[in-house]
């Protein structure tokens, strides 16, 4: 199986691991040469023995060989045991190749040194902080938005180990690939967003759509890494350029403001209007009712005197002709004049006008 995306598999020269480093867990280095740690526990066998252990002393050499076969029996036993500790798993290789198993926390045993163990904590949760000011204060989090603004983002990305066999030999560099891909998914997501909406709406939309895409580039590289959550921190404008923006969002506040303004005025311009126009219909309307039930009216009140003059025609246009004269000379001022009293000694003239206007002081002096 390949070891990682670079290279074509094992461990490279001198039991490295597949980058060249030497595996963890395992010490770190080769496995040490026997004959030499060997010939080590002789000299020190020999400093510690009456004598110095020089070569007379028959017993000397017999007492010395077993001691030294369970040196090396001890140190091969401490170098075969290794421990799991709760939070990690344990991935054993034989001449680099790795084991099909997965070993549980706990004590376990190994066949050293054809057999190395690598122990990842696969509970632990890492974060990765991404933006802010770093070295020396220059900022590497500005980012362009999608309406060629600029803004400062810092933040930060909790990620854990969910396949301890890819992590290890498929990629390198595990929390740096982490960060430059969460970096990049970040860009991506702002380079299609509006500086506004992101600094907005789009800090709680924001951090489920840049975790899937990490994740996507993650598994795409079998990287062995599920991501937990992304936390933005902050989403500011550029310190430089602070002022400025702050400006602009004054003036479109502005804008808003006499836009609402002018709405509201046109509403209510628009509603009187309404309301006048729905005033002139009615009283429309009642003016055409009003004159339909006029003309029904008389017309009603011609055939009625129409039905009356069929019936008897002198006395209807006697009638009509009185009625007619009663309405022409209601309000005019009348004097009759009448010939034939003019032999009788009577005068023949009747002030009328006068009498009326005598009449109604009349009725107020009696009222008194």
């Amino acid at each position: 199986m390949p070891w990682s995306n670079q290279s074509g598999g094992g461990w490279k020269g001198g039991g490295n691991g597949p980058w060249g480093q030497p595996p963890r867990g395992s010490g770190g280095g080769s496995p040490p040469d026997l004959e030499e740690l060997l010939r080590r526990s002789q000299d020190r066998l020999r400093r510690v023995l009456p004598g110095g252990g020089g070569s007379g002393g028959a017993s000397s050499g017999r007492l010395a060989a077993p001691l030294i076969l369970l040196a090396v029996l001890g140190f091969w036993l401490y170098e075969s045991v290794y421990v799991v500790q709760p939070d990690e798993v344990g991935v054993e290789l034989r001449f680099g190749e790795v084991k099909p198993e997965i070993n549980d926390p706990g004590i376990h045993f190994h066949w050293w040194p054809i057999e190395t163990v690598e122990k990842p904590q696969v509970l632990k949760e890492n974060q990765e902080n991404i933006g802010g000011s770093r070295n020396g204060g220059a900022s590497d989090s500005i980012m362009l938005t999608g309406d060629r603004n600029l803004v400062d983002v810092e933040f930060s990305v909790l990620w854990r180990i969910s396949d301890p066999v890819n992590y290890l030999f498929k990629v390198s560099e595990q929390p740096q690939l982490v960060r430059i891909l969460s970096e990049s998914a970040m860009r991506e997501y702002v380079a299609r967003t509006r500086a506004d909406e992101f600094r907005t709406s789009g800090l709680q939309t924001a951090p489920d759509q840049i975790k899937a895409l990490i994740q996507q580039t993650l598994d795409a590289q079998e990287a062995g890494i599920t991501v937990n959550s992304v936390n933005i921190v902050r989403a500011n404008f550029p310190r430089e350029v602070a002022d400025a923006f702050a400006e602009v969002q004054r003036a479109r506040q502005d804008r808003d403001k006499f836009q609402q303004d002018a709405q509201a005025y046109a509403n209510k311009r628009l509603g009187d209007a309404r309301g006048e126009s729905s005033q002139v219909r009615e009283a429309a309307r009642g003016y055409r009712e009003q004159v339909i039930a006029q003309a029904t009216g008389s017309a009603q009140r011609f055939r009625d005197v129409y039905e009356e003059y069929a019936k008897s025609p002198d006395v209807t246009r006697r009638r009509i002709y009185i009625e007619t004269m009663q309405g022409v000379l209601a309000s005019s001022e009348k004097v009759i004049v009448d010939d034939s009293a003019g032999n009788s000694g009577v005068v023949p003239y009747l002030p009328l006008p006068e009498l009326q206007r005598r009449a109604p002081a009349a009725e107020g002096e009696v009222a008194r």
